[in-house]
């Protein structure tokens, strides 16, 4: 004889905003990318890939956009603990975090790395470069546009 057990099931259709900030970080990074393969393409095929021990722009790339989606779940948990209410305060956010991470990662902790790995393309520390600042500002813009928007499509 069959038992039958009742199992109560909850479907939900919302974004979690872990996962709008892995697609808004991923879609930020992709732009950012886009903006280093005409102003920084050694960033791309020397300088991230070295990080772990590769080569090539391909690698670069993806490693580049897998930071970006590790980096928007980071912005979703400041999101959700700011409590931004506008995708304006998002933007605003979203740049600013752009800043803070080209200040502390970039700047700082990339060079370290760099040299640490025994990189060919090892910066200078600090490693003050506008290029690059602009880049992460525009991550951010993007990052913070998107996140809103993201985590409220479904």
């Amino acid at each position: 004889m069959a038992s039958e057990t009742a199992t109560a099931r909850t479907d939900s259709t919302a974004t979690e905003p872990w996962e709008a900030g892995v697609a808004a970080g991923a879609l930020a990074a992709i732009v950012m990318g886009a903006m280093m393969v005409s102003q920084m393409r050694p960033v791309l095929e020397v300088a991230i890939p070295s990080m772990y021990a590769l080569t090539g722009g391909a690698a670069g790339f993806t490693i580049h956009v897998a930071h970006g989606a590790v980096l928007g779940v980071v912005f979703a948990g400041i999101a959700g603990a700011a409590e931004l209410d506008s995708t304006a305060k998002s933007l605003g956010a979203g740049v600013a975090y752009g800043v803070a991470l080209w200040a502390v990662l970039a700047v700082l902790v990339m060079p370290v790395w760099l040299g640490v790995v025994g990189s060919p393309a090892n910066p200078p520390l600090p490693n003050v470069n506008t290029t690059s600042l602009v880049g992460h500002v525009v991550y951010g813009a993007v990052l913070g546009a998107a996140y809103p928007t993201v985590e409220g499509l479904f």
